[in-house]
């Protein structure tokens, strides 16, 4: 049987929710939070604050790495957040996702740009290295107005970072970017700022202009989505996307497709899933060992 971590950050209502929380499951579906009131990883650094943890392993390096937006909420506002927030990221390390090691933080966000939004990764065929994209909130020079675009570097160990580059630069506003690699193509699926929907695209080359859009039914007429994660799921053999509905203050949904290509996902009824106790905010799945979900649990313990 598979097994599945979930990183996130989460919502209470002690004013804690801006750090790392952890939750296992066994299908992908059904989530059990690890811990108890204390977060598994707190941040000294920069705002303090910690949103939106991304989770990769890397198969050369061994090691397993958390990238995160630096942002702590519970003072301004969402407009000094996006338009002059952090431009760094936190990262931390780990070979066996027991022992992490301490913050660091890393630069990424061009000058003129807001707060380094909602950071994912995915490992580039092409280049050889992995691909930090996140959005950014930026007026460039001529324009009137600021607008959210996606923006990524290169790097092969979470310490040196290439230049950055504009990724997507839509018509409309685009935050919360997701890219998965299968059969051939890079999907990535994104939320539409301006619109509040889910889109999904694919390309043959991760670092390319045109990427084809695929239209699915479910998420065209579905508004009020963010934090799009999309995973395999092992033994049902179909993909999961999992999107938070914000809009509705309801938390984590899942949708379940066959073939990415088609768009064809399906919203699964609140009865074939469970997110476990914590209310779940943006954050990232990925696929585990049998000793390693025990491990979890046995280190951290269940939240009950």
């Amino acid at each position: 049987m598979s097994a599945y971590l979930f990183t996130h950050f989460t919502e209470t209502n002690k004013g804690d929710q801006e750090y790392v929380w952890f939750a296992v499951s066994r299908d992908g579906l059904h989530f059990t939070d690890l811990g108890s009131d204390e977060p598994l990883l707190k941040s000294k650094l920069g705002t303090k604050g910690i949103r939106d943890p991304f989770i990769v392993y890397d198969e050369k390096l061994k090691k397993y790495f958390i990238i995160a937006t630096d942002l702590l909420t519970t003072s301004g506002n969402w407009h000094n957040f996006s338009h002059h927030g952090s431009r760094s990221l936190v990262v931390w390390e780990s070979e066996d996702l027991i022992k992490w090691s301490e913050e660091r933080l890393i630069e990424v966000g061009i000058d003129n740009a807001g707060c380094v939004w909602a950071p994912e990764a995915i490992f580039c065929k092409e280049k050889d290295a992995w691909f930090v994209f996140f959005a950014s909130c930026v007026r460039e020079k001529g324009q009137l107005h600021h607008k959210q675009r996606i923006y990524g570097a290169f790097t092969k160990d979470f310490k040196e970072f290439s230049p950055t580059f504009k990724f997507i630069d839509a018509k409309t506003d685009v935050i919360d970017t997701n890219i998965v690699w299968d059969d051939g193509y890079y999907y990535r699926f994104s939320k539409d700022e301006t619109n509040k929907k889910i889109i999904i695209e694919k390309s043959e080359s991760l670092i390319c202009e045109k990427w084809e859009e695929i239209h699915s039914d479910v998420f065209a007429n579905f508004f009020g989505l963010e934090g799009p994660e999309t995973y395999y799921l092992e033994d049902m053999k179909k993909w999961c996307l999992i999107a938070d509905q914000y809009h509705t203050h309801k938390g984590y949904t899942p949708f379940l497709c066959d073939n990415l290509s088609t768009g064809n996902f399906v919203q699964l009824n609140e009865e074939q899933f469970n997110m476990g106790k914590r209310k779940k905010r943006h954050g990232g799945v990925i696929k585990i060992t049998d000793e390693q979900y025990n491990k979890l649990v046995e280190t951290f313990g269940i939240d009950e």
